[in-house]
């Protein structure tokens, strides 16, 4: 930690957020991660389409994942990136889909987003009062993924409003219900 943190900031509160700020890089690391590997093995019909949706989504992760540790520097902390600091960090499960049709690939990641967006919900309201800062750059960053979620939510939507993973609570059980009601 450094000598100082940011006017009108706390050190208490500067300690918070940039402890809440790490997990969030860390999520983020591991999120645009995930995202390209699936770019890398998403396969079948729609697959070139996927494929090209998804790489915007990984350089706008990889921004927030610069935005974040810079926030965590500016509050005089060291922000790490490390696949330790990942590992670390995690609450989550690694990404359990290999290889895979674009449609299992999708409810998978729709999980995905799931876990993500709460988190990043929870952060918001825990940053509260204590950092407005932190506060309105969490709600941008959630806004837009909560934007992509709607993209991937799309492909797996009925007519009827029913997704193809609905009732899931595991990537691979996403992955299967989307594959029987696609075949």
């Amino acid at each position: 930690m450094s000598q100082f943190t940011v006017p009108g900031m706390t050190d208490k509160d500067a300690a918070k957020m940039a402890e809440l700020l790490q997990k969030q890089l860390s999520r983020y690391n591991d999120l645009h991660l995930t995202l390209k590997h699936i770019h890398w093995n998403v396969v079948g019909p729609n697959f070139i389409g996927v494929h090209e949706m998804i790489d915007p989504q990984v350089e706008l992760v990889r921004g927030y994942a610069d935005e974040v540790a810079e926030r965590i520097a500016t509050l005089g902390y060291a922000p790490k990136g490390t696949p330790g600091a990942i590992i670390e960090d995690r609450s989550w499960d690694d990404y359990s889909l290999e290889r895979d049709t674009v449609q299992a690939h999708l409810a998978a990641l729709d999980l995905v987003y799931d876990g993500v967006i709460e988190d990043t919900r929870k952060n918001i309201e825990e940053a509260g009062d204590a950092d407005p800062i932190t506060e309105d750059m969490l709600i941008g960053q959630a806004a837009e993924m909560e934007k992509f979620q709607w993209f991937v939510r799309a492909h797996l939507e009925n007519a009827g409003g029913q997704l193809a993973n609905q009732g899931a609570s595991t990537e691979k059980g996403a992955a299967n219900r989307a594959k029987k009601k696609s075949g």
